[in-house]
């Protein structure tokens, strides 16, 4: 997994009813875009994420990420 910051994580519910979760990648921790991110939901609240299979980055063009990577 390679992400970005500015790039936005999806997480899958695991179960009936459980809803999926998106949260933005404010920092990448990992070498070379890899795990763990540092994420923000959008209640406002920040995480430190090593994402499992049930995630995926959703990659957003370079021109429209923060330019805090």
């Amino acid at each position: 997994m390679e992400a970005h910051t500015g790039d936005r994580l999806l997480t899958h519910g695991r179960t009936v009813g459980q809803h999926d979760r998106v949260a933005e990648i404010v920092e990448v921790l990992g070498d070379g875009g890899t795990p763990p991110y540092r994420v923000r939901f959008e209640d406002g609240h920040e995480h430190l994420l090593a994402p499992g299979p049930d995630s995926v980055v959703q990659h957003t063009p370079a021109k429209d990420r923060n330019p805090r990577s």
